[in-house]
């Protein structure tokens, strides 16, 4: 382990010690881990998205009533059904759906799938989250994927 001072200004201090206390930080060394390695995770995946894989989580609400949305959305999810490990449903109220679908795969195609499907016409609000994990083959026909860090 590596020690390392750093200076901070008193303001960017104090919004450290309040984000330290709203997320329950033990204390500035764990949370500033932590940003550093969700930092440090999000330029690999920029940088080197053609050989990554990850699990990730799309989110999306739509309206109910969009004319056909249901039935692409359906045809779309099942054009790519090798990265879709689960889907969840939620009616929000009379005309909106929040629908979730947990993903897995090389990231350049679950990103891919997730800006087409939040780019449907009646698709609102749709967020990805990505982590990338390690892929390794084993006699399954499937990969085993870890965490990175």
């Amino acid at each position: 382990m590596q020690r390392l001072t750093i200076s901070l200004d008193d303001k960017l201090a104090d919004a450290l010690d309040q984000m330290i206390r709203a997320q329950g930080y033990g204390n500035r060394s764990e949370a500033l881990r932590d940003i550093l390695r969700r930092h440090v995770e999000q330029s690999r995946v920029r940088e080197d998205a053609e050989s990554l894989h990850c699990v990730a989580n799309l989110s999306y609400v739509y309206g109910h009533h969009a004319r056909t949305l249901a039935e692409r959305v359906m045809t779309l999810q099942h054009a790519h059904h090798d990265l879709t490990i689960a889907s969840q449903h939620v009616h929000l109220d009379h005309d909106h759906c929040l629908e979730s679908l947990m993903l897995k795969g090389p990231v350049q195609q679950v990103r891919a799938f997730a800006e087409r499907l939040s780019a449907e016409r009646g698709v609102r609000h749709g967020q990805l989250n990505l982590i990338p994990v390690a892929a390794s083959h084993t006699e399954h026909a499937h990969p085993h994927l870890h965490p990175t860090s």
